[in-house]
């Protein structure tokens, strides 16, 4: 039901196209995912219509459902037929739909923007400073993009921007806690460019235990992880496999601090703001977006060297949980992502 708001203009009907490789809300890893099970429910909430079209079952969001293909494609993620085939079915779903505007998640969706009668916007999930962005380039004004943070807008400035909309989670979903426990957490990929082995190495010179989540199915993960990882596992280093939802919210929570000793050009981190959302400070690498989403010594620790890692453990614990707490309501709650990108529609529309 169409929600009326004081001082807003008429709804606005918005086809969400999210990635084919996980259900929309995911069960587990899918951050793009979840993002996009977030924005629906809260632009329905707004009163707008919303068709989602995704692979894989119909979720739990509020929008109208579109089916690309029965099952997510999670095993062949990281592969480009996926893409392709995703983008072509829902060419032909959107044929004759009467959405005003399309908003796309996925790498190959904006291929087909330019046949299409209504508006696409395409929110950058990915760095934009190598072959993505000259895809982008290439196709113009057909597309208007979105950036996660300053930081990837300023890799390719000459990109169509539109805007800098953050990623955001609905924060009063996550349990907020002042008492935690005595390890720090990992949670994210296995994957070199996230270094949880120089987690390990930071958690394990502080003497602090770590407790490391996340997925490891790729063969790049794979292989970091038989090179990198195992040979560090030992006395105070704990594995636990892919966290859903409940499980990731409650490790979280709990943890002393999140780890996040990334050495590549993030283009925001959502965990980061997960964590946040918790009360749990951020130790992180200053990395692409990391000094945006991360205040330093108020929401947690931002380093320079990694040998820089083990003090800023040790200082997070003077760090307030409140406080990272109420930055992510003021700057992170979903409310604010679906008011921003509320607004580009309706620039977008006319």
């Amino acid at each position: 039901m169409e929600v009326p708001v004081p001082g807003r203009t008429r709804p606005l009907h918005v086809a969400m196209v999210a990635p084919p490789y996980f259900p929309v809300p995911p069960d587990g890893y899918g951050g793009v995912e979840a993002v996009v099970a977030e924005l629906v429910d809260a632009l329905g909430q707004r009163g707008h219509r919303v068709t989602l079209i995704a692979a894989g079952a119909p979720g739990t969001t509020a929008a109208e459902f579109l089916q690309v293909t029965p099952e997510a494609s999670s095993a062949r993620l990281g592969e480009a037929l996926p893409e392709v085939l995703h983008a072509a079915r829902t060419w032909r779903l959107l044929q004759g739909h009467p959405a005003e505007l399309v908003h796309d998640h996925t790498l190959a969706g904006a291929l087909l923007a330019d046949g299409r009668d209504v508006p696409t916007l395409v929110t950058a999930h990915g760095p934009v400073s190598g072959d993505l962005g000259q895809v982008y380039a290439e196709l113009g004004d057909a597309v208007s993009l979105v950036a996660l943070s300053d930081h990837q807008r300023s890799t390719a400035p000459h990109l169509p921007w539109v805007a800098t909309v953050p990623n955001a989670v609905q924060v009063e979903t996550f349990p907020y806690r002042e008492d935690k426990d005595d390890y720090a957490l990992f949670l994210g990929r296995f994957h070199p460019e996230k270094a949880p082995h120089v987690a390990i190495d930071a958690a394990r010179g502080a003497g602090v235990r770590l407790l490391m989540a996340g997925k490891c199915s790729e063969p790049l993960e794979r292989e970091y992880f038989r090179t990198e990882v195992e040979p560090r596992l030992g006395p105070g280093v704990e594995l636990l496999g892919v966290a859903d939802a409940a499980r990731k919210r409650d490790l979280l929570s709990r943890a002393r601090c999140l780890l996040f000793p990334i050495v590549w050009d993030e283009p925001f981190g959502l965990v980061m703001v997960e964590a946040l959302a918790c009360g749990t400070p951020v130790v992180a690498m200053r990395e692409g977006a990391v000094p945006e989403v991360v205040r330093d010594g108020v929401t947690g620790v931002v380093v320079d060297k990694e040998s820089d890692l083990v003090e800023a453990i040790h200082a997070s614990a003077a760090l307030s949980s409140a406080a990272c707490r109420q930055d992510a309501l003021d700057r992170f709650d979903t409310s604010l992502m679906a008011s921003a990108y509320e607004q580009v529609y309706r620039d977008l529309v006319g």
